[in-house]
């Protein structure tokens, strides 16, 4: 077999697991716990640049704690696929 082989390929459908992932992660940080001790809470950075990167960090964070239920059904339908399919 040829490299690479075939257990170390990395398909769209993994691409899209760990994108999921990283949604959830993002999902669960708490803003009392975790964020506002660090200063990245979104009213922290009402006078900051708009383009900045932790300014868009921060946007990320909050746009995915936003889409919990939206996310809660992609992750059953990982499930779901994951357990059918093998």
């Amino acid at each position: 077999m040829t490299w690479p082989s075939r257990g170390m390929e990395m398909g769209f459908w993994t691409v899209l697991e760990a994108f999921l992932l990283f949604a959830n992660a993002f999902a669960i940080l708490n803003e009392e716990r975790f964020l506002a001790p660090r200063g990245w809470t979104l009213a922290e950075l009402q006078g900051a640049n708009r383009n900045s990167v932790k300014r868009q960090i921060i946007g990320l964070i909050h746009a995915c704690q936003f889409m919990r239920i939206p996310l809660i059904l992609l992750n059953i339908i990982v499930i779901l696929v994951k357990l059918f399919s093998g």
